[in-house]
């Protein structure tokens, strides 16, 4: 498949209101790696597919975990972490990606994961700052992005984690692992 092919079926996939995000995130992405130095093309295939199965039900979405042999631990929590790691496995299966970095990208976009790669942390960053976002420190994490690219996805954790606690949620463990791998200490 080419860059087209991944456009038009993540387009099926998604309302027009998740596609634009998409398109955000792609055009984000795209001035991150930029800016950082990553690679342009996984970075964009990455960004175009990373919420291709967002909008499944939560029954195919447990489906594929179980089919797929995805941690099962994910269904321990919130729903929203579960379109990541199986868009992974269908880039995979069913588009034909076949470069591991591109398929973590997508697999650790809503999480994050210890010792990233380059295109990983595009991805997760450009997914958190793209322009439409709208909530308490998206502005100042943008800000840090045009300076430190590490340092914005440690404040993105941070606003994540504390966001997660203070309205009752479980913070997914490898969110905290991330932060903790990033900032080389094990406090928030």
């Amino acid at each position: 498949m080419n860059r087209q092919d991944y456009l038009d079926r993540t387009r099926e996939q998604l309302p027009l209101s998740r596609w634009e995000h998409t398109l955000r995130v792609v055009e984000t992405a795209a001035i991150l790696a930029e800016r950082y130095g990553a690679d342009k093309e996984k970075v964009d295939t990455a960004a175009i597919l990373h919420d291709y199965c967002k909008f499944w039900t939560a029954e195919e979405l447990i489906f594929a975990i179980k089919q797929y042999k995805l941690p099962q631990d994910l269904l321990l929590y919130n729903q929203e972490l579960w379109h990541g790691p199986v868009a992974s496995v269908v880039a995979s299966k069913e588009l034909g990606v076949e470069d591991q970095e591109i398929l973590n990208a997508i697999f650790y976009h809503t999480t994050g994961r210890p010792n990233m790669s380059l295109v990983e942390k595009v991805v997760f960053l450009a997914d958190y700052i793209e322009p439409a976002r709208k909530f308490p420190g998206v502005d100042a994490t943008r800000l840090l992005a045009q300076e430190n690219l590490d340092d914005a996805i440690v404040l993105a954790l941070k606003q994540m984690i504390q966001f997660l606690i203070s309205s009752g949620q479980r913070v997914y463990p490898i969110t905290y692992d991330t932060l903790n791998s990033m900032t080389g200490t094990n406090n928030i």
